[in-house]
């Protein structure tokens, strides 16, 4: 009899301890996809504020180019540019803009 009152509080703790730990390592599993899923949206979130403060000003854009570019952009005609296209192993050159004189 004695052996059971024992043995019971031993179990009964194994057993607390047990379900604690899953319940753990349950919550754990949740708050690391959490952190991965908001590292991921803050990321998207970094590069659209970017996008949207290079685009959004042509201005901006120039003051970018000779802050870190300095000389490596050359201004274009864009009647001088061309398209390439590759159609069945065949280079394909297009105007990018056609036009009449």
């Amino acid at each position: 009899m004695k052996k059971l009152l024992f043995f019971t509080p031993i179990i009964f703790l194994i057993l607390a301890t047990t379900l604690t730990k899953n319940s753990t390592k349950k919550l754990d599993k949740e708050i690391f996809i959490l952190k991965e899923n908001i590292r991921i949206l803050e990321d998207r979130y970094e590069l659209t504020l970017l996008d949207y403060s290079i685009l959004t000003s042509p201005k901006k854009l120039m003051e970018y180019q000779q802050l870190y570019f300095e000389d490596q952009f050359v201004k274009k005609k864009i009647e001088n540019l061309n398209k390439i296209e590759i159609l069945n192993d065949e280079l394909k050159l297009d105007k990018m803009v056609d036009i009449d004189e």
